[in-house]
């Protein structure tokens, strides 16, 4: 595994879009900001949290966090058990509208699962959001991580295979902007974290085409990437397989999967427009 948008799979704004904005900005609803915080403030681990849990995760005000916490009830996104509050199933038809707007986790399931049966190693594919990957697909042959993983799922981008093919294919100053941001830090005695040397190594996966991450992320856990193109060639998302240190190697990897997922990627291609 391991497993994000370096390549913004929305559309492109045109002149009639409208453009960003900043939280300084009058248009932006600080209290939109602050509910969706608090949606964030809950994951594995974190289902069942207090007031008090999602202050301090949100490093809000209790009273901003409950007047939240009311309204996100009241639309049936949060309920409670007198004490704790936890998120409902009405909050997948936030991320369900995404994956539903999207043709790529559709299109690329198939290959994923092909991929998976050809290597008998579990694959995923996942864009970049922000510093972190989010995964947007998955074919999971067994379970290769201490932690589950699923769509949904983010893991940061500077020490994942995916991650790194989604990062090499942003601009580099934007590339180094994320890295700054996420504050890279050792997950393993082999996590590389020092700045200017994750810019190199991301400037080689550009110049390859593909990113190989050993034991980075996880100790035990290998994993090969390759970027995934529209139809315009633009890079949308990164396609990956993880294995098992102690089951196959750098080597295994490069001659015995890497070939397999460069045609899956190509493949999929036509059918992102």
């Amino acid at each position: 595994m391991d497993t994000p948008p370096a390549m913004n799979i929305l559309p492109a704004m045109n002149a009639s879009s409208p453009a960003p904005i900043t939280p300084q900005d009058p248009s932006f609803i600080s209290a939109l900001a602050r509910g969706l915080a608090v949606i964030r403030a809950f994951g594995q681990g974190r289902e069942r949290l207090t007031l008090a849990d999602i202050a301090k995760a949100t490093d809000l005000p209790r009273a901003t966090v409950r007047r939240s916490l009311l309204t996100l009830q009241a639309l049936g996104y949060v309920s409670n058990d007198g004490k704790h509050f936890m998120l409902t199933p009405s909050v997948l038809s936030l991320g369900y509208a995404y994956l539903s707007a999207t043709p790529l986790p559709r299109a690329i399931q198939p290959t994923l699962e092909m991929v998976s049966e050809k290597t008998n190693e579990s694959s995923s594919a996942a864009i970049l959001d922000g510093p972190e990957i989010v995964y947007v697909a998955r074919a999971a042959t067994r379970r290769i991580m201490s932690v589950g993983l699923s769509t949904g799922s983010r893991l940061p981008a500077y020490c994942s295979s995916l991650g790194r093919v989604l990062l090499a294919f942003e601009p580099r100053e934007r590339a180094a902007e994320l890295i700054a941001r996420i504050r890279p830090q050792k997950l393993t005695p082999h996590t590389v974290t020092d700045a200017q040397a994750l810019l190199a190594i991301l400037d080689e996966v550009r110049t390859r085409g593909y990113s190989l991450v050993d034991e980075e992320l996880e100790i035990g856990l290998r994993s090969i990437a390759v970027p995934v193109r529209n139809a315009s060639g633009q890079v949308v998302a990164a396609m990956n397989v993880s294995a098992q240190a102690g089951r196959i190697s750098r080597d295994d990897l490069l001659r015995d999967i890497l070939p397999v997922l460069t045609a899956a990627a190509a493949s999929v291609q036509p059918a992102l427009a």
